[in-house]
């Protein structure tokens, strides 16, 4: 017998005898349980010990496990699923960030959205700014309009205000102007418009023309936190996206995210056994230029293939590769309010080369592409590469890839690569239809395709600063194939079933780091991210969808969430600060 097949059995009567001497942690009965499981896909109760769940069945088996100290849970007949993994959201960057933002999302009227404007400029003390940043889109408004910069500025006044717009534009008002000192001769930098009127005075407005350097570059000039500030602003976070059932993040870095110094926040949470996701995290190259330097000085820091876990919880907290932009040359802007960006001859060169390090060292990467034609460039590169040095299997994916034909998923494929797909439709839907036509976006991006070669697929929200980071919205996007504002962008024929939509939001993630045997599903040996829901996802009306949340949030065999009936078992909820964020006073995702 192969020494592999050795070493599996040695594990399983490892853990087989370890479970038979515990009584459960944590029991669960009387619950409508989706296992994602196919050999035993329903189920009425499970059982927790330490990390782990080591029964599942009806609640007379389960009983069993019932120990002097067991917490016992009656569910109540609510539906249970694993919990969410995000395969694609920048978590780490926008905890940091988090207490600071005004949130949009899921706002339904802009008459809504302008108050609350007015009531935080009202609260937003000297030095700081009011700032929307992502999540949202005219067209989930009653209005099916955008805030005008004169209503901005009557709701704002004299204080410092950014509103984002996707990755297209941004607002300033007048005093946002006046405090960064734009003038009518500061220069517009690289792919991005600074507005001005007829008289040369800059209006407020700034345009991606395609580059979002323009509107990323604005904010990392507002003011920060204090670094406590930033640790509470990143538990609300990581607190927020429990209650609505996330359990992972595959974090994606982004701009203005710069290792390691900006991971302190997240170190330090780390170090004290109190994040409450699994983090697998990439590294972000940040400067045109330095993009190989960049790679070669985390190599040397980073060891990805032997990772040191120093966390108490063990919920993973880890480098996993390189991406999602390797090299600037390569960063195709989904902005779809201009064309698609032409990509520089340049490209070839400075991408071929980090990914020949990236390889050569086994360190995984995935790869920021939109557009088909990036996505052929870059798919002769990694061709190029693996004809030098082998992938043999190395990790490695797409991200989102909105037009990818049919001939470059089977290279994909051949390449043993995967695909994260996201639900930037959903926000951007209209915008890409307006440019491209409604044929274009029938099958943007074709995920039944990748699922019917065997490419595995994750699927994630790209949240926070273009779409939200709702998973229930991604959820409905990827089952009705609407947008925000109920546009059929995607073909009905295209939409996924809610179990196959649901199995990308747990299993795929996995599968795309190849780590689906012990994570995604409620099954026996399988790590304890389980959630209960308010709704059951399976039976609701597709609009209901969208306001599922979770009641209770178990991360691996710790409740980190509760509410309602559940709200007791959780720990007690840590109050907001700054005073004056917005998150005291409105929350996260609107209702």
């Amino acid at each position: 017998m192969k020494l592999q097949a050795l070493l599996a059995i040695a594990l399983a009567l490892s853990f087989e005898d370890v479970v038979a001497q515990q009584k459960a942690d944590i029991i669960l009965l009387n619950a409508n349980v989706t296992t994602l499981d196919d050999a035993a896909p329903h189920a009425e109760a499970l059982a927790i010990s330490k990390n782990r769940i080591v029964a599942v069945g009806n609640n007379k088996e389960i009983q069993k496990w019932k120990g002097a100290k067991t917490n016992v849970i009656d569910a109540h007949g609510k539906t249970v699923v694993p919990g969410l993994f995000d395969s694609h959201l920048h978590v780490i960057r926008g905890g940091r960030f988090y207490n600071t933002e005004l949130r949009w999302d899921g706002v339904s009227s802009l008459k809504k959205a302008l108050a609350m404007l007015r009531e935080q400029a009202a609260r937003t003390p000297e030095g700081q700014w009011v700032r929307v940043v992502g999540g949202w889109n005219e067209y989930q408004f009653e209005e099916k309009r955008l805030a005008t910069l004169d209503e901005i500025n009557e709701a704002t006044g004299n204080v410092p205000t950014f509103i984002l717009y996707l990755y297209g534009k941004a607002w300033l008002n007048k005093a946002g102007i006046q405090k960064l000192n734009i003038t009518g001769e500061t220069p517009n930098p690289p792919g991005g418009l600074i507005e001005k009127d007829s008289n040369g005075v800059p209006t407020g407005l700034l345009v991606a023309e395609p580059n979002a350097f323009i509107l990323y570059s604005t904010l990392a000039k507002l003011p920060e936190l204090t670094p406590a500030e930033k640790i509470n602003s990143t538990l609300q976070y990581m607190t927020e996206l429990n209650r609505l059932g996330v359990t992972a993040v595959m974090d994606a870095g982004g701009g203005f995210q710069n290792f390691p110094d900006d991971y302190a926040i997240t170190d330090s949470l780390n170090r004290a056994g109190k994040i409450t996701v699994r983090l697998p995290y990439f590294l972000f190259a940040q400067k045109k230029g330095t993009e190989l330097n960049d790679f070669t000085k985390w190599i040397s820091l980073v060891d990805v293939q032997h990772p040191i876990s120093n966390t108490i919880n063990e919920v993973d907290y880890r480098v996993e590769g390189g991406g999602e932009n390797l090299v600037m040359d390569a960063a195709d802007f989904e902005n779809f309010l201009f064309p698609r960006p032409e990509l520089p001859a340049s490209l070839e060169t400075n991408l071929k080369a980090v990914l020949a390090l990236l390889v050569k060292n086994r360190w995984p990467f995935r790869l920021h592409a939109t557009y088909n034609e990036s996505i052929s460039r870059d798919l002769a590169i990694i061709e190029a590469v693996n004809k030098e040095t082998p992938l043999n299997g190395l990790l490695w994916f797409f991200d989102h890839a909105e037009t990818v034909s049919d001939e470059n998923l089977a290279r994909i494929k051949a390449l043993g690569g995967g695909v994260a797909v996201q639900h930037r439709m959903a926000y951007q839907g209209e915008s890409f239809i307006h440019r491209y036509g409604k044929a274009a976006a029938l099958s943007a991006p074709p995920i039944k395709k990748m699922l019917a070669l065997g490419i595995p697929v994750g699927l994630g929200t790209d949240g926070t600063r273009v779409a939200s980071y709702n998973p229930w919205m991604s959820l409905y996007w990827a089952t009705t194939g609407k947008t925000l504002g109920g546009v059929q962008v995607m073909a009905p024929e295209n939409v996924l079933d809610r179990t196959a939509a649901l199995k990308l939001y747990t299993t795929g993630g996995y599968n795309l780091i190849r780590e689906g045997g012990t994570k995604g599903k409620i099954k026996t040996g399988y790590l304890a991210d389980v959630i209960v829901l308010d709704k059951d996802y399976f039976a609701v009306s597709d609009e209901d969808v969208k306001t599922i949340t979770s009641l209770l949030t178990v991360v691996d065999g710790k409740i980190v969430w509760g509410s309602a009936e559940f709200e007791k078992l959780a720990p007690a909820k840590l109050p907001v600060v700054p005073a004056w964020s917005p998150v005291k006073y409105y929350g996260g995702y609107q209702k």
